[in-house]
């Protein structure tokens, strides 16, 4: 098949516009493997990339889409064959080079790691870029030691991919999850994900500018940055740790280093983009089998067709939505 539909993003008199076209396969970039698509996922950065965030995607037209999950058509070197399915999330995915929104994608074969055994294809594209953060950022509180005894952990920006699988996480390992949302109305779903407390952000946030807060959470998962995560890290108990993943709400760290020096906190950085493919690899296997969350269809907001994306990439901007959106390719 030499012809295949792709959602594309062009610029137009100063605006950009989305549309599902018509690609040749010759069109794609050099690559190792060319791989048929069979699902993709909706994720803030491909909200951005859609819209001609020139951070994100500085050439335009372009086919977003930072997830992918498919079969290989053709390849010319590394480890995987014709027929493999494999996941491809992070490196250049839908940003410059064409994504996941498009039937087909070439990429490099170490950006690919290997659909794991027993885990469906769409599955895999329920949890996608945000499972494996959400994956890596656990990971993180634990390689310090964290267990379930030591107290609740603070999961802020509940309501997003990363944030409500991260919950899912957490709640299965037992630990006591409190998840901080400004979403009133999905205060019942958080805690059918596993969250044992809800909190209200403005509320999470009424004595954000104090240098120091009282100690709560053995634990943080921010994916939100700004004031929730400075609030978190004020909060936090002597020693405890904070997984930083996000800037939803602001890329600002504004506060003093009195929580660092006077309790021991520490702020870990979490990046699900251009770590190497061997740890991707254990994330997956991970969230395949012991970290599979609960239930995965609590975590999805809707399943879409190329031509439903427009819809849900103004919600993602605004944080109006509720879990997961799933592509899914003709």
């Amino acid at each position: 098949m030499s012809e295949f539909k792709a959602l594309v993003v062009s610029e137009q008199d100063g605006r950009y516009v989305s549309a599902v076209q018509q690609r040749h396969v010759d069109e794609l970039p050099e690559g190792d493997v060319l791989i048929r698509v069979r699902y993709s996922s909706l994720n803030y950065k491909d909200a951005l990339s859609a819209s001609g965030n020139k951070g994100v995607t500085r050439q335009f037209p372009h086919t977003p889409g930072i997830d992918a999950v498919g079969v290989v058509e053709e390849t010319s070197d590394g480890p995987f064959s014709v027929g493999d399915a494999v996941i491809c999330t992070g490196y250049d995915l839908g940003m410059n080079t064409d994504g996941g929104y498009g039937q087909y994608i070439r990429v490099p074969a170490e950006w690919l790691v290997p659909l794991p055994e027993g885990l469906a294809p769409r599955d895999a594209m329920v949890l996608g870029t945000a499972g494996l953060t959400a994956a890596l950022c656990v990971e993180s509180l634990l390689d310090t030691g964290l267990n379930p005894d030591q107290g609740p952990v603070l999961v802020t920006g509940a309501t997003g991919g990363v944030g409500s699988i991260t919950v899912a996480i957490l709640a299965k390992l037992g630990f006591s999850v409190s998840a901080v949302s400004g979403k009133q109305a999905s205060h019942q779903w958080l805690q059918s994900l596993g969250a044992s407390e809800v909190i209200d952000r403005d509320r999470f946030l009424e004595n954000t500018g104090k240098p120091m807060l009282k100690e709560q959470w053995a634990g943080a998962v921010d994916c939100a940055g700004g004031d929730m995560l400075t609030t978190a890290l004020k909060s936090l108990k002597y020693g405890g740790s904070a997984a930083c993943c996000g800037l939803a709400a602001s890329p600002k760290l504004e506060m003093t280093v009195l929580p660092f020096i006077l309790r021991g906190v520490n702020l870990l950085g979490v990046d699900s983009v251009e770590l190497p493919c061997e740890i991707k690899q254990q994330m997956w296997q991970l969230l395949a089998d012991e970290w599979m969350p609960a239930d995965l269809a609590l975590l999805e907001a809707d399943e879409v067709a190329l031509d439903g994306v427009n819809a849900w990439v103004e919600k993602i901007l605004q944080g109006g939505v509720q879990g997961r959106v799933v592509v899914r390719l003709p």
